[in-house]
């Protein structure tokens, strides 16, 4: 599967796929990252990319120029490229898009800087827009990190156990379950027992048990959904 990055600090970017299990992912080619920087578009001849905002307001906007010559290139080099652009108003991104997602051929992402984008270059080429929480940042990377990752754990053979992915947070509508390690106990906090004793059916039983209280009191919107949802 294919991500490129369409960033104005692609050096912010490339060093989160240097290591651990998505630099893996580039080398077992199950994943490729590349770069569009709308700098290298610009028609600007003292090279910028950002201009105020007409009609006022604190700050700069990226301007549609550059953008869209990117965007446009991205789409002449792969006519099936699935454009995501990352902005603190549009819906929240969930484990369901990510599982979506993980099924595209080609993910492009749109970082914004500045105070932000001009609205006509997303209404021209954005396939979705997603949050990943209410809050602001200094730019659309780490978001787009965030979503990167998060869609690439659901490629087909990123992680070494797939079978990990059945038991994850957000798969029913549930928390994952507390989960422990050795040693057995540490500073006579000890696991809880029924894990120790082998018995698979009842330790799924209780895990499910343990996910639906961790649940209830972290998201209980996330369990009223999930009790919906069984009904």
């Amino acid at each position: 599967m294919r991500f490129s990055f369409i960033t104005l600090f692609p050096n912010l970017i490339k060093g989160y796929f240097s290591e651990s299990i998505l630099k893996r992912a580039i080398e077992d080619d199950k994943i490729t990252i590349d770069f569009y920087n709308p700098r290298d578009f610009t028609t600007d001849k003292h090279n910028r990319v950002d201009a105020p905002m007409i009609g006022g307001g604190a700050g700069m906007l990226m301007t549609p120029q550059p953008l869209m010559d990117t965007l446009t290139q991205v789409k002449a080099d792969s006519p099936k490229a699935h454009i995501i652009f990352l902005s603190p108003v549009a819906k929240t991104f969930t484990q369901n898009d990510a599982k979506r997602l993980a099924k595209k051929e080609h993910v492009v992402f749109v970082s914004g800087r500045y105070e932000g984008i001009d609205e006509r270059v997303i209404e021209a080429h954005a396939d979705e827009l997603f949050s990943i929480g209410d809050f602001i940042l200094t730019g659309g990377e780490l978001a787009s990190m965030v979503v990167c990752d998060a869609i690439s754990r659901n490629v087909d053979a990123v992680l070494g156990n797939s079978d990990s992915l059945s038991v994850e947070s957000f798969e029913e509508s549930l928390l994952e379950a507390p989960s422990f390690t050795k040693p057995i106990n540490y500073e006579e906090n000890e696991v809880v027992s029924e894990f120790l004793k082998g018995n698979h059916s009842k330790i799924t039983d209780l895990k499910r048990g343990l996910a639906l209280c961790k649940t209830k009191y972290f998201r209980p919107d996330l369990y009223k959904k999930g009790i919906t949802d069984e009904k």
